[in-house]
């Protein structure tokens, strides 16, 4: 089993880079090959620009988006950790999405019809937030993120086992609750791989 961990966050010391970590050693010890792409130390650039929309409609794919997708190919689970920034992921993320889940890739249309090509993979998504759990639960704005990416991005691509889940009040969070909250990651890892 290969895992494929899609890390944004700006800063190395941030707790999703313990969920990293985490989400590493528990795949290792699974046996799972794993490899994580920090986007923000290799430096992705998450604009799409005109020339990718030209590249892609000659049938050229951009050297650094074919190197992400073959990443992806690779991969039978796509984790993707990240920040909850005005409730959504960063701009960094987004971006990686935009140019590297693109047509003929993550997804074509048949009869105009919608056909995700990422069929078999499994995906994981693990987000830390400011806010806590409670009040994201409470209003309703859990389950919209979850339709944005999990419906949205990852069953549209063809992903149809997808697991979600928030760490709430990170910032606020006590040492306890964060080891609390590495123990469900590596529980939800193994059982995944």
């Amino acid at each position: 089993m290969n895992n494929l961990v899609i890390f944004a966050h700006p800063n190395q010391k941030s707790f999703g880079k313990g969920i990293v970590d985490a989400v590493v050693k528990a795949s290792e010890k699974k046996g799972a090959n794993v490899r994580v792409r920090d986007l923000y130390e290799i430096g992705f650039d998450p604009l799409l620009k005109p020339l990718d929309f030209t590249d892609f409609q000659s049938g050229k794919i951009p050297e650094d988006i074919a190197v992400e997708q073959e990443h992806i190919k690779w991969a039978d689970v796509i984790t993707f950790i990240y920040p909850v920034w005005w409730t959504s992921f960063p701009a960094m993320l987004k971006g990686y999405v935009d140019r590297v889940f693109s047509y003929g890739f993550a997804y074509e249309y048949v009869d105009g019809v919608p056909n995700g090509l990422l069929k078999i993979k499994k995906g994981l998504l693990f987000c830390t937030t400011g806010t806590p759990s409670e009040i994201y639960a409470g209003n309703g704005m859990h389950n919209s993120m979850k339709q944005t990416t999990d419906e949205g991005i990852f069953n549209f691509s063809g992903i149809k086992e997808v697991k979600h889940t928030f760490f709430g009040a990170v910032p606020t969070a006590t040492d306890e609750a964060r080891e609390a909250y590495l123990k469900e990651v590596t529980k939800i890892v193994e059982e995944t791989l």
